[in-house]
């Protein structure tokens, strides 16, 4: 009897588990392009505890902990970004065949709350792992010898970017003075892709209905075109990516008549380390190359693994040297101002990119913006504008289009400028020009205006320039002796051309 007793106790402290969450859970949520935004939840049951994988976009997440029961299960999921952990937290509720899925969004902390239905056993599996190829040098392919210009579609419309819209922006770029200035390249960035057919060959989702056809409207307007990719199985928004499919991929880009590719490293960090993205990205390097068409090659991998030092290697054009760029003062100062060390890695043809300009989208004063452009200028970086070219203001076209500015950035002699001095909030750089001639800019990141002075021999200079030119007033400067000094205004910058 007093067994009895026992055992009904147990019994009826013991939760009961009689739902098992055990196998392949899809959450598939409709996209206006026609595509899915899937998330996998590929679970094992074991009374309380829960392990297995969780997949959505590009990352791939394994189940590390859980919590509660026996309804509803906290799951603490994590994956490495190369030498960094991420986690994310889901907690799951079985009501009948629906899997409740709720989540905080990442970037926002929103709640986001998701129902999944079971799958097929291998649905979602991640492919597996190809061994990346030894190291070879990728020969040069001739391009960007000067940095790249031209316009992106993230920065204005992100994962809206359709051909429209693109169509839109090469009709303004041709006929507003940009291309004129020597903004060439139309580029769209991630989401314009479907998926693959049969034969494997990539595919265009409804935004973009014939890719050929947009590339031959550019073209036509004397543009050129860009588009996105990634050497994961999907990129960033979790659209497909290069992976396996790299000589067919540039074979398709050739064909279309694309000019100019940005691959972004992404759902490649599921199957590789920062150790192996030189090999990785030789593979497209190379893909590129065999395709016998020009295409400018830009690595997007937020300046990891001392990109610089490899990525000509591997037929980089351009390789960014720092994470994504927003349209703030901070933002745009943290990353512009810390590239002052990579100016030895820059030459024709190879340039730091330190992300995309931010002019016009709203979320700078004029003054800053100015600052944008001429720091992005000394750098010799990439100037790929990302605004409404339709609905800019006059000063924000003048700002992009001031032809004395952006014959600092396009100096043929392709050389990095560095910082020279700082005092504070004021930095002044200079940039070695063609024909012994510098570029030099006095910034104030002060919130209220400053004097700046700048010495003649601080520049190299044994005497006065014979001629200084105001970039941005697009005025001479009578010479002056030992110095120079300027009241620069908050956030601002004067830009100079010194002639000796």
């Amino acid at each position: 009897m007093k067994h009895f007793r026992l055992l009904s106790l147990l019994l009826f402290a013991a939760p009961c588990f009689a739902a098992d969450l055990t196998g392949n859970w899809a959450v598939r949520d409709p996209l206006p392009d026609g595509t899915y935004r899937t998330t996998y939840l590929n679970l094992k049951q074991d009374g309380s505890r829960i392990t297995g994988i969780i997949r959505v976009t590009q990352f791939f997440y394994k189940i590390v902990d859980t919590s509660g029961g026996p309804e509803t299960f906290t799951l603490t999921a994590s994956m490495m970004d190369g030498h960094t952990e991420r986690r994310v937290t889901y907690e799951i509720r079985l009501t009948g065949d629906d899997l409740h899925v709720a989540t905080h969004r990442r970037q926002d902390n929103q709640l986001v709350e998701m129902v999944a239905h079971r799958a097929p056993a291998t649905e979602g599996a991640y492919p597996a792992r190809i061994e990346p190829p030894s190291l070879h040098r990728v020969p040069d392919n001739g391009l960007a010898k000067t940095p790249p210009m031209g316009w992106n579609s993230w920065n204005k419309f992100a994962v809206r970017v359709d051909d429209a819209s693109v169509r839109g922006m090469a009709e303004t770029m041709a006929t507003n003075g940009m291309k004129d200035a020597g903004y060439l390249y139309v580029n769209i960035d991630d989401t314009w892709e479907a998926g693959r057919d049969a034969d494997g060959n990539v595919t265009t989702n409804k935004k973009f209905p014939d890719m050929k056809a947009l590339a031959d409207y550019v073209h036509s307007k004397g543009l050129k075109i860009g588009i996105y990719s990634s050497p994961g199985p999907n990129t960033c928004a979790g659209y497909e990516g290069s992976y396996a499919h790299e000589e067919q991929d540039a074979r398709t880009y050739a064909a279309w008549g694309i000019d100019y590719l940005k691959y972004d490293w992404c759902g490649a960090r599921n199957l590789y380390s920062d150790e192996e993205m030189q090999a990785v990205y030789q593979k497209m390097g190379d893909a590129l190359l065999k395709s016998g068409r020009p295409i400018l090659y830009s690595l997007c991998q937020y300046g990891r693994a001392d990109v610089w030092k490899w990525a000509p290697e591997v037929g980089g054009n351009a390789w960014r040297t720092t994470g994504d760029i927003r349209d703030t003062w901070d933002s745009m100062t943290t990353i512009g101002f810390a590239q002052d060390m990579l100016a030895p890695f820059a030459k024709p043809g190879h340039w730091n990119d330190p992300d995309m300009l931010e002019v016009g989208n709203g979320g700078m004063t004029d003054d800053e913006y100015r600052t944008h452009m001429g720091l992005w200028s000394i750098l010799a970086a990439p100037l790929l504008a990302g605004n409404d070219l339709p609905s800019m203001s006059p000063t924000i076209l003048d700002i992009l289009t001031n032809h004395e500015v952006i014959a600092v950035n396009q100096d043929k002699e392709g050389k990095q400028g560095r910082r020279i001095s700082k005092s504070g909030d004021q930095e002044i750089w200079s940039r070695k020009l063609v024909g012994d001639a510098q570029a030099v800019a006095l910034f104030n990141r002060a919130p209220s205006a400053a004097k700046i002075t700048v010495k003649w021999t601080d520049l190299g200079l044994a005497s006065a320039p014979a001629h200084i030119r105001d970039l941005w007033s697009r005025t001479d400067i009578a010479p002056v002796n030992a110095e120079f000094s300027a009241t620069v205004p908050p956030h601002g910058v004067v830009l100079l051309r010194l002639t000796p």
